[in-house]
């Protein structure tokens, strides 16, 4: 397994990194996009990779980007990344690079909850709904809700927690129809992706999608789809009404995390034991193994 923790590519212009990503100009309508290995907990990026995190993330993401086309137009260009860097940056973008079209970014998550748990299960136990949207009494923690509902964020900066909005919200700061058609479009690829993770012994409690706009204002799913960072998957020979059930993602930081009373979840983060770092590791492959009946193309 290999690591990188953050890119350091000389012949593209660097725009700017974000909690996993690095993102690069290549020339004046396109990015690529390097998916590094480092892991955010609590909003606050870890001092230790995860080997080839970046690399699952990617491949992952590619595999719904292709599966769920059909519904909504995505940034992706199937340019090869490695054709637009320097032969020496080669090994830093094979399996977790992308080019992708450069859009103009919604500034508001789209959020799709299937389950009840996380911040929906607090508010709910405290206020019986879950951004605005009141759900029948009596739900268990990690439930399946009657329908999936649309519980939009505002997007923060790197470090800063993401700010849980309601639909109205989201309506006065992007319009309402575009904001009904995030819903519509969401719902929908949740829906599908949710169908057909079923069939592979896979839960998708939820998840967030990111879009932007090109420049004939055309909607499209951008940054990651549906990766082991953006979604809750659990899986359903496991899974049980309420209890937090197991998952693939950051369980194993988040759970060891958690054990450190006098961490207030602020930066810098504390050290990773490398058994923590080793079991998240592998759980990332073994979602998606799971759940694209792929193995990693490009571990080395």
């Amino acid at each position: 397994m290999t690591t990188l923790i953050q890119s350091s590519l000389h012949s593209l212009p660097l725009l700017g990194r974000g909690k996993v990503r690095d993102n690069y100009a290549v020339g004046e309508d396109k990015l690529l996009i390097v998916t590094s290995d480092r892991l955010s907990a609590f909003d606050v990026i870890m001092s230790e990779p995860i080997p080839d995190k970046g690399k699952v993330l990617n491949q992952m993401a590619n595999f719904w980007f292709t599966k769920l086309a059909h519904i909504v137009p995505n940034h992706t260009t199937g340019i090869a990344p490695e054709s637009v860097v320097a032969a020496d940056e080669v090994a830093q973008v094979k399996g977790r690079g992308v080019v992708v079209k450069r859009l103009k970014p919604i500034m508001v998550e789209a959020v799709v909850r299937g389950y009840i748990i996380g911040s929906g299960w607090k508010d709910y136990q405290e206020t019986g709904a879950v951004c605005g949207i009141t759900l029948p009494q009596g739900l268990q923690q990690a439930e399946k809700l009657p329908e999936p509902i649309f519980t939009p964020a505002a997007k923060a900066d790197v470090g800063e927690h993401d700010e849980n909005i309601s639909f109205a919200d989201m309506e006065s700061r992007i319009g309402k129809e575009l904001s009904e058609k995030i819903r519509e479009i969401s719902i929908r690829l949740y829906k599908e992706a949710s169908e057909y993770a079923a069939t592979r012994g896979i839960i998708i409690a939820d998840t967030k999608f990111e879009f932007g706009l090109d420049d004939q204002g055309v909607l499209h799913l951008m940054d990651e789809a549906l990766t082991a960072d953006s979604s809750r998957f659990w899986p359903a020979d496991s899974y049980a009404v309420g209890i937090s059930p197991p998952s693939f993602d950051k369980q194993f930081v988040r759970d060891y995390l958690e054990t450190i009373t006098d961490w207030n979840k602020t930066a810098p983060a504390p050290a990773l034991p490398d058994d923590v770092v080793q079991k998240t590791a592998a759980k990332y492959r073994e979602a998606l193994e799971r759940l694209t009946g792929e193995t990693l193309k490009d571990a080395q």
